[in-house]
């Protein structure tokens, strides 16, 4: 959590973006990236020139050592004047930005140094180009950058995630930001741990892999090692995961997507979440361009997959990745995506995704066809059926989370009919409090129970007796009923309401007391007629 003032100078500067002619809250957050970026490489530089300095060692140097290349640094260009400022960062640091990856090539560079990570930076920063035309907003998000502790890697994306709460706007192809307490359920319930290799496969601004770094540092510090800010905000240094820091920086996450704002912003947003070599790739992740491009995450590679994928849409079959249309033939984005998910996961890999619930009753052949594949082939092991408004001001679309595993058959099916996110479900979002305004904890709860019996090996009759009321929020379904309603998800199709017995009185006396209230509004009438 970020602490008051904090919040207070991005709001402040923001406004200025605005006041200023930048609009467009993508773009604010670019401008704000870059910046970010550079005053983190010199901040980089910095630290490897203590080091040198201690041991003795030569080191790789990120800007040259000239006058020109040192003039490239944070700490030399910030306190230029706005005019110049404007034309330096323009004409020099930003060119300059996307030949970093040449000098993360170098073979000389240490391999432990932040050198090695900025290769796939610097390949969405080849059009990275300075907006700000005002030179006072410039020198005022100068001013607010230097100011940020950026030193401290869970308050950088802290920041980072105030930023991206601020976008409001559906992209075209149906991608919009998924809520992060949406996320951070969907975390807590897969339980990624540090040795899994994570991915999102449509992954925006990196919403689910900096938020499971999140979760991996508050499962993972000692509780002497938690300090709290002067707003009592609470932080996790993650100090238990020093074994895994290499696998965390440079293998576990890996993200795709094919809109390069988007990578520039989620390859950031994974540099202010401590993890420097996040594999965030630019790539249509249905196109059969993969099978070329990333053969080996195309299939059985991932532990665990978390995904929004986009739901609007459909795509011209020459270009789809016809592994995905021999399992099911359709344009259909979000049926294509769960293939593809599923081809991705290793044997026993995990999966939590959303969905539209489409997805759960559609009956088309290509509908059917990838839920009996989830059924039969795979281990479907739970739906939360999740409010329409959740993803509103983006889009009132109906979803539902699906939790399942490659490999094996389902037994059963465990559902959880969420009523409520915590926020009003309309375009307003605003957060409630009291009973029954959050049945997310329960959720989260219910599932843990749940699984905990599976890996109890409890019998039918135990795991019937927790979960087999369906007039409840969470219940089970057996695969058999699924199979015989053609493999229909959908929550209706197996919840029951219990309805409570009305009770009216005889018509007869309805009807009298009817006509007593008849006789006395026209007794009062006459008697408003004799006052005439």
């Amino acid at each position: 959590m970020l602490t008051g003032p904090i919040r207070n100078d991005i709001d402040k500067l923001w406004e200025k973006f605005w006041t200023g002619g930048i609009t467009n809250p993508l773009t604010v957050i670019e401008q704000i990236s870059y910046l970010m970026f550079a005053r983190m490489l010199d901040m980089q530089e910095e630290a490897e020139e203590r080091k040198a300095n201690r041991t003795g060692k030569a080191f790789v140097r990120l800007f040259p050592d000239t006058k020109e290349g040192q003039l490239l640094r944070w700490k030399n260009f910030k306190n230029l004047s706005g005019k110049e400022l404007h034309k330096h960062l323009k004409s020099e640091v930003y060119p300059y930005f996307s030949k970093l990856g040449q000098v993360a090539d170098i073979e000389e560079a240490d391999e432990n140094t932040p050198t090695k990570a900025l290769g796939h930076i610097s390949d969405y920063m080849e059009d990275a180009d300075l907006e700000i035309k005002n030179e006072s907003v410039l020198v005022a998000a100068l001013e607010m950058v230097d100011s940020l502790p950026l030193n401290q890697s869970d308050v950088k994306g802290d920041i980072y995630e105030y930023l991206l709460s601020k976008l409001t706007t559906a992209g075209i192809n149906g991608q919009f930001r998924t809520p992060r307490h949406i996320i951070d359920a969907m975390i807590e319930i897969i339980d990624p741990q540090p040795f899994d290799t994570i991915c999102d496969p449509s992954c925006g601004t990196a919403g689910f892999l900096a938020r499971t770094m999140e979760y991996l540092n508050r499962q993972h510090t000692s509780p002497e090692n938690i300090w709290e800010d002067e707003e009592g905000n609470k932080h996790y240094p993650g100090d238990k995961l020093e074994s895994y820091r290499e696998h965390i920086s440079d293998e576990m996450f890996w993200g795709f997507d094919f809109d390069t704002t988007m990578l520039r912003v989620s390859s950031m947003n994974m540099m202010l979440h401590g993890v420097n070599g996040s594999n965030v790739l630019y790539q249509d992740t249905l196109n059969k361009s993969i099978r070329e491009n990333f053969p080996k995450q195309e299939e059985n590679f991932f532990d665990v997959v978390l995904a929004n994928p986009p739901f609007k849409g459909s795509l011209d079959e020459t270009n789809t990745n016809p592994e995905l249309l021999s399992m099911v033939k359709t344009k259909k984005t979000e049926l294509l995506f769960v293939a593809h998910i599923l081809r991705s996961l290793k044997l026993g890999g995990r999966a939590a995704v959303i969905v539209p619930d489409g997805v759960l009753f559609g009956s088309s052949k290509a509908h059917q066809q990838l839920r009996q594949e989830l059924v039969e082939q795979n281990q479907l092991e739970g739906i939360i059926s999740l409010p329409s408004g959740v993803f509103k001001p983006y889009a009132g679309v109906s979803t539902a989370i699906l939790l399942f595993t490659k490999g094996g058959s389902t037994e059963r099916v465990w559902f959880y009919d969420l009523q409520a996110d915590g926020y009003s479900l309309d375009d307003k979002r605003t957060p409630l409090k009291g009973e029954d305004s959050n049945d997310l904890p329960d959720a989260i709860d219910q599932w843990k129970a749940y699984r905990q019996l599976v890996l109890d090996n409890a019998t039918v009759e135990q795991i019937n007796e927790q979960f087999g009321d369906k007039t409840q929020k969470a219940f089970v379904v057996d695969a058999a009923d699924i199979t015989s309603n053609k493999y229909d998800l959908s929550i209706n199709r197996y919840k029951e309401v219990v309805y409570e017995e009305e009770v009216y009185e005889d018509p007869k006396v309805i009807l009298g007391k009817l006509m007593n209230l008849e006789n006395d509004i026209m007794a009062d009438l006459k008697e408003l007629e004799g006052m005439l």
